[in-house]
């Protein structure tokens, strides 16, 4: 029973006048003061996240800067194996993007262990039109007589030149006596070179996993002149088509000249196979940031093994050129003429040859070339 007189009701008198609105508009305002937990940790996290963004970017060109200064010291420790030039400098850079052809010697070489490891074994010009962005490669027959040029006054096959060069001092000397005495006969001005032995070019092909070509013609060979002469060729078979090459099989294909294929035993058909392994090559390496790993391999392919003139920031900008846009072959018939020397030797002279010194229609042929537009289409082989 409920007293009366009793202050204390068991009711809200307020909220029975209002029909119980106040108390609802009551609890409305007490929560509308409290923000919920969603609207308080949203801020927070925006905020942690900008704040990890920033700690990510901040690493990762940490990281960056890092792989830049570690590059920079590999190279310049390549490039104190390898160049005669200083580490950084570019004597490229420029020419590349100037108006006149830059004309690079490219030289293959056997090497100690090998009979007769510094006679020139490919002799190749690569030169590159910066006004079309071009390359057109040269191959230099390695039966080129040479009498009547003042660099190289004893005379003989232009293969002759670099081993004179190099018994006469280093690789250094033997390079620039080569460069000299393929610019005098072609008149072409030759402004660098790159030497190779045979284990650098091997190591190089399979420091990038190997390569693959597309090979027209199917060929056995040997390499000894004997068999061949007996129709044995033992050594091996390249097969027509596409077919992948490691190291040494790359280094077989490029030298074979004693094959089952009449047109395959000349040292033109071997040029034309060794600008196919260089194009073949330089697509698998790439450019860009991409190609940095494939370049540090290739750098250890080429540590001793190579020597040359240029910086290895040029040899970065001269690999881009190594797919032959053209070719130039100075052909028996054509430029060339087949010959012997007094000593019963088969030598190349030039077309019309008078004695000694006469390389004007050498030098006229290969300007006319040269002048010429290169054509389009596929990469030269």
């Amino acid at each position: 029973m409920i007293r009366r007189n009793d202050d204390t009701v068991p009711y809200d008198r307020e909220r029975i006048r209002s029909g119980g609105t106040r108390a609802r508009r009551g609890r409305r305002s007490s929560q509308e003061r409290q923000p919920s937990r969603g609207h308080a940790r949203r801020p927070r996290r925006r905020g942690s996240f900008g704040r990890t963004l920033r700690r990510v970017v901040v690493l990762a060109l940490l990281l960056l800067v890092i792989a830049v200064v570690l590059l920079f010291i590999r190279a310049a420790a390549f490039n104190a194996t390898v160049s005669s030039a200083v580490f950084p400098s570019t004597a490229l850079l420029w020419d590349l993007n100037g108006s006149d052809r830059v004309n690079v010697l490219l030289v293959g070489y056997g090497g100690a262990g090998h009979g007769g490891g510094y006679l020139a074994d490919s002799i190749q010009v690569i030169s590159v039109d910066p006004r079309t962005d071009t390359t057109t490669t040269i191959p230099i027959p390695r039966d080129l007589w040479i009498e009547g040029i003042g660099s190289f006054s004893q005379g003989g096959k232009v293969n002759e030149v670099f081993a004179a060069g190099y018994a006469s001092g280093d690789l250094d000397e033997a390079g620039d006596l080569l460069a000299r005495v393929v610019s005098e006969v072609t008149g072409l001005r030759i402004d660098h070179w790159l030497s190779i032995d045979f284990a650098g070019f091997s190591g190089m092909v399979d420091a990038v996993g190997g390569v693959t070509i597309d090979n027209p013609v199917a060929f056995s060979y040997t390499t000894n002149q004997e068999l061949h002469d007996a129709g044995e060729w033992n050594r091996g078979t390249f097969a027509a088509g596409e077919i992948h090459l490691d190291g040494a099989e790359a280094l077989a294909y490029t030298r074979a000249r004693y094959t089952s294929v009449v047109v395959e035993s000349t040292d033109f058909a071997r040029s034309v196979r060794q600008s196919r392994v260089l194009s073949a090559l330089r697509a698998k390496v790439g450019g860009g940031i991409g190609s940095i790993l494939p370049g540090l391999s290739l750098m250890d392919a080429m540590e001793d093994r190579v020597r040359t003139d240029v910086s290895a920031i040029d040899l970065f900008l001269l690999s881009s050129h190594l797919s032959s846009d053209d070719r130039v072959e100075l052909t028996e018939g054509v430029v060339l003429t087949a010959t012997s020397n007094s000593i019963g030797q088969y030598i190349l002279v030039p077309t019309g040859w008078t004695g000694p010194g006469d390389y004007g229609g050498l030098r006229a042929y290969l300007e006319v070339r040269l002048a010429q537009a290169p054509p389009t289409g596929t990469d030269a082989p």
